[in-house]
């Protein structure tokens, strides 16, 4: 709880200036504002900043911005986006591949703060783009740091995000194939029986690998009502293990996916 001399120097700001000045008024020495951050030595940011020309799966813009208010002509900034539920650093919710799984909204948020798994396919990836996380990767990975928790969000660290800004991130090819790695059905089967995982990531567009037609770790993961996030940034600055995941995902009712400020606590 905020000490009381605190409130009021907030309040007294409020009263003098008609809104609130947020710059630390509020002393984390004070056991406020700053308490529950304390046990954690920084944080990451696993989120790609969104631009209309950020590459989709499609390969259709991101989105498309348009101005309503301006703070020059109305006093206030106001733009309309237009976008797909499924750009940038999002997640995908169980409905995005079933009939009645849970809605962004409907996803239990208790599941939306895990620890963070990291598999490094670095090297793999740099030789076959269209390299898929398998069983022994997983199997490899326990041998060092131990078994996968439950209830984690296991993320695979391809180094795909350094194709951001080129053709190489989505990798098309000239029959329209997309190349780019992603998840063996296998290693999924595995994570939702044997580890009970509830998150997969993948700094890629896709769960799947880019030539998957049939997007099978999708139809096998979604449905169990698990959840996985997409086009994840800056995972070679985590460590493997110890991190601590939590998902901003939107709460637009019903919901198959959104975009998403994803960040990674340490």
């Amino acid at each position: 709880m905020c000490h009381s001399h605190i409130i009021d120097s907030i309040k007294q700001n409020v009263s003098q200036r008609g809104r609130p000045d947020l710059t630390p008024a509020v002393d984390p020495a004070w056991g406020c504002a700053g308490e529950s951050l304390s046990k954690f030595d920084r944080v990451v940011d696993l989120t790609h900043t969104l631009t209309p020309n950020f590459p989709t799966y499609f390969g259709t813009p991101a989105f498309e911005v348009e101005e309503i208010l301006s703070y020059s002509k109305d006093g206030v900034n106001i733009r309309r986006l237009s976008y797909a539920e499924h750009i940038g650093t999002h997640i995908d919710a169980p409905i995005h591949f079933s009939d009645d799984g849970q809605t962004v909204d409907q996803i239990p948020v208790e599941r939306l703060v895990c620890p963070l798994v990291v598999i490094d396919v670095r090297e793999k990836a740099a030789s076959d783009r269209d390299y898929r996380l398998c069983p022994r990767d997983i199997a490899k990975f326990e041998d060092t740091y131990g078994e996968i928790p439950e209830g984690a969000c296991v993320a695979m660290l391809s180094g795909w995000e350094q194709y951001i800004g080129s053709r190489d991130f989505r990798g098309v090819d000239e029959s329209g194939v997309l190349h780019f790695p992603g998840i063996h059905l296998e290693a999924a089967d595995f994570l939702l029986n044997e580890r009970q995982v509830f998150g997969l990531g993948v700094d890629t567009l896709s769960l799947d690998f880019g030539p998957s037609k049939s997007s099978p770790v999708h139809n096998l993961w979604l449905p169990s009502g698990r959840y996985g996030i997409e086009g994840l940034a800056n995972l070679a600055a985590l460590p493997e293990t110890g991190t601590t995941m939590v998902v901003g995902a939107p709460t637009f009712k019903g919901s198959t996916g959104g975009p998403c400020r994803v960040l990674a606590l340490l």
